[in-house]
């Protein structure tokens, strides 16, 4: 079983990097383009947030533990959010322009965020292994179907910024091994206390939400309103018909 689960949240995992290899293979979308890649990504996280991590939090712990978990998650994009702005990259480089170091700091944002919701993912395959291994499989494949316009929203902004394909997969490739990375503390952590599942899960629902309020949505709706939304409402029904299928 434990094999099962590895090489599962590793497949899962690297279709972040196809979807940044999709986003790197057209290059730098036009503004209708990004719109709708932002728009979907924080239509996904949104409907990841509300259909899946915070009912999936509150299933393995208490709602004080999931409010805390959440709002933590918030708290730490925040201050990430601080950090990366306060790098001198971002405030002196003369070579980038103003645009281009808020698609970079959007694109850091979004690929911390996505780590982050990629670690409890990884825990969640492996409690629906021991479960059941058929909901294993299906919450592995869920994982991977989602995490390619996760590699989309994070290689379309870093694009836009400057930097070149091969870091943006190498990037993407990195973030991509923290779903295995949780499915080995998820085998760990399954005889341990539930609430420490429950709490990582609204973590990442939290940080999730940070930037989904304060960089997909601001963002995509500058670049096209129109698009952002279709974007977005699609990509909360694509989650929500993932989720219907998985039940």
């Amino acid at each position: 079983m434990i094999l099962e689960i590895l090489w599962q949240s590793l497949v899962a995992g690297f279709a972040t990097v196809l979807g940044a290899l999709a986003v790197a293979a057209l290059g730098r979308p036009d503004k209708n383009i990004l719109a709708l890649f932002l728009g979907f990504a924080g239509g996904v996280m949104t409907a990841v947030i509300v259909f899946d991590l915070i009912p999936s939090a509150l299933d393995y712990g208490s709602f004080l533990t999931t409010s805390a978990g959440f709002m933590l998650g918030l708290i730490l994009m925040f201050l990430l959010d601080l950090l990366i702005s306060a790098i001198p990259a971002f405030q002196k480089d003369p070579i980038l322009q103003n645009s281009q170091l808020h698609f970079l700091k959007m694109g850091y944002l979004i690929a911390a965020g996505i780590a982050l919701h990629d670690l409890p993912e990884g825990i969640a395959i492996a409690v629906g292994y021991s479960a059941k291994e058929s909901l294993g499989l299906l919450i592995a494949l869920a994982i991977g179907l989602h995490n390619i316009p996760e590699g989309m929203a994070t290689a379309a902004p870093l694009i836009m910024g400057g930097m070149s394909r091969r870091r943006i997969i190498f990037t993407c490739l990195i973030i991509s091994l923290f779903t295995p990375i949780g499915a080995c503390i998820g085998i760990l952590l399954i005889s341990v206390s539930s609430n420490l599942i429950c709490l990582l899960l609204a973590l990442a629902g939290g940080a999730m939400a940070f930037i989904v309020k304060n960089e997909l949505i601001p963002q995509s709706f500058k670049e096209h309103r129109l698009f952002a939304l279709l974007g977005f409402i699609l990509g909360i029904i694509i989650i929500f018909s993932l989720g219907y299928l998985h039940n």
